[in-house]
């Protein structure tokens, strides 16, 4: 079994990063394997509504200049799914919301190819906005039928400068949660 998580932070190693790196610490205690691709920073366009994904139904986006097929073909080939961003006035880096966006479509003209896969939100915030990007990361989940597991409170970790998420007990504590049921669920729906 496999997760890939995609980190939406241009902060490659900074608050983000490290709430999802302590929900892959757990999945990996039990025994599933995680990969972390980078998309905040990277070059990720959003979608230009062309609609060629719904007549070539090929599991791929028509514009092929930057990393949302790579992106596309991690998913298909993982069992679960993490999606980390930080909050950004109240809402996703734009990278997140074109990964979203392009993966979505991409899925929704391929009859919900994520279907099933279990997929969790993970959220860095300074102080207020994170519902916002907790939800609209679980719209993605819910609309392609994907199985969002649920951690002991919302996915989000407070923190401003690089590595303060640390000091968050409660946020670390709900990604180590985090981990652990997806774990479970993985478990459980590729039996």
């Amino acid at each position: 079994m496999k997760v890939t998580a995609f980190n939406g932070s241009p902060r490659r190693e900074g608050n983000t990063s490290l709430l999802i790196k302590q929900a892959c610490d757990a999945l990996n205690r039990e025994g599933i394997e995680t990969e972390v691709v980078q998309v905040g920073g990277e070059k990720l366009k959003g979608c230009i509504a062309c609609y060629q994904c719904f007549s070539r139904k090929d599991h791929r986006c028509a514009v092929t200049d930057d990393i949302a097929n790579s992106c596309i073909e991690k998913m298909l080939a993982s069992d679960g799914i993490i999606i980390g961003s930080p909050t950004y006035f109240a809402a996703l880096t734009p990278e997140t919301k074109a990964l979203i966006d392009r993966c979505g479509m991409v899925s929704r003209a391929n009859g919900d190819m994520l279907k099933r896969k279990a997929g969790a939100a993970v959220v860095a915030v300074r102080r207020a906005g994170a519902i916002n990007v907790f939800d609209t990361i679980n719209h993605f989940f819910s609309i392609g039928q994907m199985i969002i597991p649920a951690s002991n409170y919302w996915n989000i970790g407070v923190g401003r400068n690089i590595g303060d998420v640390l000091q968050d007990e409660e946020g670390m504590g709900t990604m180590r949660v985090l981990g652990e049921n997806m774990a479970w669920l993985l478990k459980k729906i590729t039996a």
